[in-house]
């Protein structure tokens, strides 16, 4: 393993913190709202979406702290965080000091959003960045996995089995920590916000790059052409379109709804308790299998080719689950097709979303730009959250997946009008695209 590899895997265990975070709380929904007797909204706006709303700020903010302290001390407070997150909410006496310490969880998460994807993709050569950034997902998908299959084991093992299943995390943190606080600073951070373009080259070299002054050159060229461009400028109103749509359609898909909520989805398919929470599991082992086919595939196939697949997968998928719910077909069919949605996710929009962010902006404003399209990803994904328990007492299912089926047709035709390739390319070619000409 060199170097690069290394380091991308080491900083994508953030991802890892990020997935479990993320799922853990699905072992804990229906216990919490039986304990404090919460109302279905009050649940869904102050329990269930409290670390979505910190997710959301964490990622339109995130870009301060990656910009003005570097994408390594950021990294590290991010693990702080998680790890104050973890503790806290276990211990939490009542809703709402369970909410803000769940809260803060979220900042971390929405940073690690920004900072990740961006640290990777600094330093990732251009024929392996797909993949390198993918990692990210790929931890994200393996912490969802573990989360699963934590809070199946832990399930029942106590009457606050649900304070078990939300400490735990605190261990990844820490070891977390200890990892990042050994890894060298991104080289494009070191040129364009501390002017130091010697201890650049010396990262360059140690991670084994063979041409680092040619590299260097082109960082500091790139800055100089766009440094006079904010980012809300004419100059990059595709890309900001670009990453708006793909972050919307990410959430419009329904995935955060499932990971949720999957164990309540599936008792509504009928299956008992116990069988939907090993179901919920089944969701985060396919999530993971066909990851590591994105991961596989992105590098070699493409971004568009891959949300060419998922798309279609999504629409198959979602219709066929919504007329299972509408003719109250068999549980295990909902459960079956909610696997093949799971799939369509991962290998397209899951492995996709965080590398196109990541590359589609130039080096001076990337974190600005990430901020934006994790920050719409975010509060999509919390409105969701917030909302689907109210909604589920309003809409029948059939009605909900229908929603999300229409939605993936519109972004099948979004991949096919609007979204460019950009595998194999730098990150300084990539600056200088002509946004327009490629859609």
């Amino acid at each position: 393993m060199n170097k690069i590899t290394f380091w991308a895997l080491t900083v994508a265990v953030a991802g890892f913190l990020f997935g479990f975070d993320t799922a853990v709380i699905s072992g804990a929904d229906q216990p919490i709202q039986d304990i404090w007797n919460t109302s279905p909204l009050f649940h869904g706006m102050f329990v269930m979406s409290s670390a979505l709303w910190g997710t959301v700020l964490g990622a339109l903010l995130g870009n301060y702290p990656c910009d003005k302290y570097g994408r390594k001390a950021t990294l590290v407070l991010i693990g702080v965080l998680f790890f104050i997150s973890a503790l806290g909410s276990a211990i939490a006496p009542d809703p709402y000091s369970f909410a803000i310490l769940r809260f803060i969880g979220g900042i971390g998460v929405g940073i690690s959003s920004v900072a990740v994807p961006a640290y990777i993709s600094e330093i990732a050569p251009a024929q392996h960045r797909g993949r390198l950034v993918a990692t990210y997902q790929f931890q994200l998908v393996l912490g969802i996995l573990v989360a699963f299959l934590s809070n199946y084991l832990l399930s029942g093992i106590s009457d606050y089995d649900w304070r078990i299943m939300l400490g735990v995390e605190a261990v990844p943190a820490l070891l977390y920590l200890a990892m990042v606080s050994k890894m060298p600073e991104s080289p494009r951070w070191l040129i364009l916000h501390s002017g130091d373009s010697a201890k650049a080259k010396e990262v360059l070299m140690d991670l084994g790059e063979q041409n680092s002054a040619q590299i260097i050159e082109a960082i500091e060229q790139d800055a100089e052409h766009h440094k006079q461009d904010p980012l809300f400028s004419r100059t990059y109103s595709f890309p900001i379109l670009l990453v708006f749509l793909l972050a919307s359609f990410n959430q419009l898909s329904g995935i955060n709804f499932i990971i949720y909520y999957a164990p309540r989805v599936f008792e509504l398919a009928g299956l008992d308790a116990s069988t939907s929470l090993l179901s919920t599991s089944g969701v985060g082992l396919v999530n993971l299998v066909f990851t590591m086919l994105g991961l596989y595939l992105i590098d070699n196939l493409g971004r568009k080719t891959l949300m060419y697949i998922g798309s279609i997968g999504y629409i198959l998928s979602l219709t066929v689950v919504s007329w299972a719910f509408n003719t109250g077909a068999s549980g295990m069919l909902v459960v079956f097709f909610i696997f093949a949605f799971i799939a369509s996710h991962a290998v397209s929009q899951g492995a996709v979303i965080w590398v196109f962010i990541a590359e589609i902006f130039p080096n001076s404003v990337r974190s600005k730009g990430q901020s934006v399209g994790t920050g719409v990803h975010w509060v999509l994904a919390a409105a969701i959250t917030l909302l689907m328990p109210y909604f589920l007492t309003q809409f029948l299912p059939s009605q909900i997946f229908m929603f999300f089926t229409f939605m993936m047709v519109l972004q099948l035709l979004f991949v096919h009008k609007m979204m460019p390739e950009t595998k194999g390319k730098s990150l300084e070619n990539l600056s200088n695209i002509s946004y327009q000409s490629n859609k």
